[in-house]
């Protein structure tokens, strides 16, 4: 049976030492590459829209992320309120930039964490949890303390620092960023963050560094690795073949990815001339069939 890597850290006391590091940077905040320096200890808020606490919109099990992650029990998903990319075509607008939800402070949140387990999940999803890292570090020690033991996944936008995932390693079991844009012009009209193509690279890099290629158990259920998601945009803008050939060449030939077929335009993007459409069928095809020929582990 699989031991999620923090358990470890947790028995040395370095899971705590380094929940009380993240939390005392939220005072001059540095947590993403926006580097914001409000003090969210005193509730200023910054481009994430979030002050001392996280806050959720839903959890419970999900059945409708990858393969690897849901088996027959389904993935066990935290949705945090806020985001520190807060894109114009965002799915989920009224989560990550609308500011609602409910605040957790560390108990609340762990035992979240600690009901996902006691409902069967195999793993403990966490979705959009770049700018609460802090949070969940001080929740995981009291989970893990708790009884929690599945396998953590870091399902995020690929816009991290890599000062803070280095306070993930050894933590973070399954890392599963987005890798949106591989080109500044795209990621700086639709994300704000023309740093993007540069940032998520450094990030998927380190990430495969702490954690390698995705490892299945005998079920077919991931434990540990990496997952890479691309979406498809209209008109080519996420730049998908150099994402694919970046993964095969610098990151690992057995990456495992998601190549997404399923932009629609939603939030700002409605009635953009460039992103207000899907994207064309051909794009997805000529994205699935590249990585496929280069041998990379295509999801589905």
């Amino acid at each position: 049976m699989y031991t999620p890597r923090y358990l470890k850290l947790m028995k040395s006391g370095e899971l705590a030492a380094r929940a009380d590091d993240a939390v005392a940077r939220l005072s001059n905040c540095n947590i993403c590459p926006r580097k914001c320096g409000v003090n969210r200890l005193d509730d200023e808020i910054g481009t994430c829209r979030t002050g001392r606490y996280a806050r959720m919109a839903s959890f419970g099990p999900h059945f409708g992320e990858e393969h690897p992650l849901v088996g027959t029990r389904g993935s066990g998903t935290i949705f945090f309120t806020g985001c520190n990319l807060n894109c114009t075509f965002c799915q989920n607008a009224d989560t990550s930039q609308g500011g609602g939800g409910m605040d957790l402070d560390a108990h609340t949140l762990a035992h979240m964490f600690v009901d996902i387990q006691r409902r069967g999940c195999h793993n403990l999803n966490l979705v959009t949890p770049t700018h609460v890292l802090p949070q969940i570090l001080e929740a995981l020690v009291i989970a893990a303390q708790d009884g929690l033991a599945l396998p953590l996944v870091w399902n995020c936008g690929g816009y991290e620092s890599i000062d803070a995932l280095s306070l993930l390693d050894g933590v973070v079991d399954i890392y599963m960023p987005d890798f949106k844009f591989t080109h500044e012009d795209p990621s700086r009209a639709y994300c704000d963050a023309p740093d993007y193509p540069s940032v998520a690279k450094a990030a998927i890099t380190e990430m495969h560094r702490q954690v390698g290629v995705l490892q299945m158990d005998d079920a077919d259920l991931a434990t540990t690795g990496l997952l890479v998601r691309h979406l498809v945009m209209p008109n080519g803008l996420g730049g998908s073949e150099a994402a694919i050939r970046f993964l095969f060449e610098k990151i690992s030939p057995n990456t495992y990815v998601n190549i997404m077929n399923q932009y629609r335009p939603c939030h700002l993007a409605k009635g953009d001339p460039d992103i207000g459409h899907p994207p064309e069928h051909d794009l997805w095809m000529d994205a699935i069939g590249l990585a496929r020929k280069l041998g990379l582990r295509v999801d589905g």
